[in-house]
């Protein structure tokens, strides 16, 4: 049968609701991805209406047609359940809103899991671009239904990639759970208007080949039922608010232990030649190299350095630079920028790993690098001049918004060839002397 809603809703843990003009503050958009046709309007159906009535604007993202929601049907094909349901989908984004944008990418449904997430994820990334004033809703992670599940995780990256702020919204998981599962202190609760509310009834009604029977045979039977229903009706609708996490290029790591062919690719040993070639100086006290991967380039700056710091996000890629590295670099997981290292650093290293970046955490990162540069510091930028597929940004495009970042030093020199850009970053004084 189910939880109940009304045993989610006695529990004295259950969030007081937020107002909804708290959560929509300072949002130009607002994306709402569903694995099926339904699953934004019961989940994020009233926040939709209430930003429509806001004039911002709202995007919903339908990945799957829903046709494989009543596979022992003997009078639907298919088919003939995707057509329905696309109609539905329509008719339910026009009850939220005559201004709501509606996209129907006829992914197979059932089929969200394994490979398709990271195109999920990039087919996102290139909707959102810099997402940093929008608000991304997606199915929760946790929700116990194997495609809200990888909607949710490929989601999740793409907030990674793009800066959005996201929230997830449990289905399913209202029903076969228990409160005893729940996850109470990342919960958010929104309140809403009459009108939200009401915008979001019809919209659920609009959905009638699931929430009425598709005939009186067998296999045709209602799948929304009323006691399911329940759980979205009360004019408050709830969230699960925890970090977005992005675990593509650490799974790279731990699937080879060469992802990007570093011991043993010619471009990327002439790569870390033309490094070491373009440092203003022999020597430096204190180096930072951010992203070191398997750790050959931190391995041959050691030799510039005094001391050096290797960071990666990555356990699987810091694992294996400390087998490369000698033994007096110190090296450390550290998600940048929201982690840092500490300490001053009179050099510091970006080499493939801005474009990794969402716009405002390269901004972000830029200005920790700012904060952390001793006297007569240096920044070195080196990035793949190809197009980068998956993530907002490029090469040029992160070579172009360290030039303009606050605080860092100016521009001093600039290798370029058809695969390489190396910027370096370095004040008046540190330039080289030609007479040694």
């Amino acid at each position: 049968m189910g939880t109940p809603a009304q045993s989610w809703r006695s529990d004295p843990r259950w969030p007081r609701a937020r107002d909804v003009e708290e959560v929509l503050d300072a949002r130009a958009r607002v994306v709402v991805v569903a694995a099926h046709p339904d699953d934004e309007t019961l989940g994020a159906g009233s926040l939709a209406a209430a930003a429509v009535a806001r004039g911002i604007a709202v995007e919903l993202l339908v990945l799957t047609d829903g046709e494989g929601s009543h596979p022992e049907s003997t009078t639907r094909t298919p088919t003939d359940l995707a057509a329905r349901r696309r109609d539905e989908a329509r008719e339910a984004a026009a009850a939220l809103g005559s201004r709501v944008e509606l996209a129907l990418l006829g992914l197979p449904d059932g089929g969200l899991t394994g490979p398709q997430e990271e195109q999920v994820t990039r087919l996102l990334v290139d909707r959102l671009g810099d997402a940093r004033d929008v608000l991304l809703l997606a199915p929760w992670r946790r929700d116990g239904h194997p495609d809200h599940e990888a909607a949710g995780r490929a989601t999740a990256a793409a907030a990674v990639r793009t800066g959005a702020r996201l929230l997830e919204y449990p289905v399913w998981f209202w029903h076969w759970a228990s409160p005893p599962e729940a996850p109470w202190d990342s919960l958010v609760a929104i309140g809403y208007d009459e009108d939200a509310t009401a915008r979001k009834g019809r919209a659920m009604a609009a959905h009638r080949s699931q929430v009425e029977p598709l005939s009186d045979a067998p296999g045709d039977e209602v799948l929304l039922a009323p006691e399911l229903l329940e759980h979205f009706t009360a004019g408050v609708e709830v969230f699960v608010e925890e970090g977005a996490k992005d675990t593509a290029l650490d799974d790279l790591h731990v699937d080879s232990s060469d992802p990007w062919g570093t011991a043993h690719r010619w471009y990327e040993r002439r790569k870390r030649d033309l490094v070491l070639a373009c440092l203003p100086r022999p020597h430096f006290v204190r180096g930072l190299e951010l992203g070191c991967s398997r750790g050959e380039l931190a391995a041959d700056l050691a030799k510039r350095c005094e001391a050096l710091v290797a960071v990666d996000r990555s356990p699987a890629a810091i694992a294996r630079a400390r087998s490369v590295v000698p033994e007096a670099v110190e090296t450390a997981v550290v998600d940048v920028p929201s982690q840092w290292p500490g300490s001053t650093f009179d050099l510091v290293v970006l080499s493939e790993v801005g474009y990794f970046l969402s716009p405002i955490d390269l901004e972000r990162l830029f200005a920790r690098i700012a904060s952390c540069l001793g006297e007569h510091g240096v920044v070195v930028l080196c990035h793949w001049r190809h197009p980068v597929t998956g993530w907002v940004l490029d090469g040029a495009d992160v070579h172009e918004r360290a030039l303009g970042a606050p605080g860092l030093p100016p521009l001093m020199s600039t290798y370029r060839d058809d695969d390489v850009e190396i910027l370096v970053l370095a004040s008046p004084a540190d330039r080289p002397d030609p007479g040694g």
